[in-house]
């Protein structure tokens, strides 16, 4: 599912969208596959009498109240989980039907580093550190897919902010100077001595 561009600014792109780490899912499509299992079993060996019917519907009821507490609610965390990467900034949003969001600015991230226990190098999974300008704490983000090169694409996109700041700041230094100050100058330059007695008119040039 494609995050939602109504979240983004104009000239915002989304350069790596995220869930947390599959086998988030893995333990709940196991107790789906168990509850199932002993739903049917337990379903079988009913005895025959006038409240098997009402045995069986009770089986029933509490494999689906399972299968709600132990299956759907962890999938839908993790489907409802987005950490997204842009061009400006990292967004954290998270929640079923109460949601909680963060947004970090790329130039406030000071640092971002990256720990895996031997388990999590083996599936491919980390856990995600990052600091920020400011802020009392840390910004934690467990089970990350890839976190090696998570840590490493958000390092790179960093510096591309950066970049990009350095030179919107170094055009609007420039427009405002040839905008104001250069011309005025100018001005008085040629109001002034730019002209000689000889008819030779000088100009100066910034």
């Amino acid at each position: 599912m494609p995050y939602p561009d109504k979240l983004l600014a104009e000239d915002e792109e989304v350069v790596r969208h995220l869930h947390p780490h599959w086998l988030t899912v893995f333990w709940p499509v196991v107790r789906l596959l168990l509850v199932v299992a002993a739903a049917s079993f337990g379903a079988a060996i009913v005895p025959d009498g006038r409240q098997q019917g009402v045995v069986r519907l009770g089986i029933v009821l509490l494999a689906a109240f399972l299968v709600l507490v132990t299956v759907v609610v962890p999938l839908l965390r993790w489907r409802t989980t987005h950490y997204v990467i842009t061009t400006h900034r990292l967004l954290f949003r998270e929640g079923i039907l109460a949601r909680r969001g963060r947004d970090l600015g790329l130039g406030r991230i000071t640092d971002v580093s990256y720990t895996q226990t031997l388990w999590e190098r083996l599936i491919n999974s980390g856990t995600l550190t990052i600091e920020t300008a400011g802020d009392s704490g840390a910004t934690v983000l467990e089970r990350i897919p890839d976190s090696d090169g998570v840590q490493q694409l958000v390092n790179h996109m960093i510096e591309e902010d950066a970049d990009r700041r350095a030179q919107e700041n170094a055009g609007y230094i420039r427009d405002g100077w040839d905008d104001g100050w250069a011309d005025d100058h100018r001005d008085r330059w040629d109001d002034g001595w730019g002209d000689d007695p000889g008819g030779t008119r000088r100009t100066r040039v910034l």
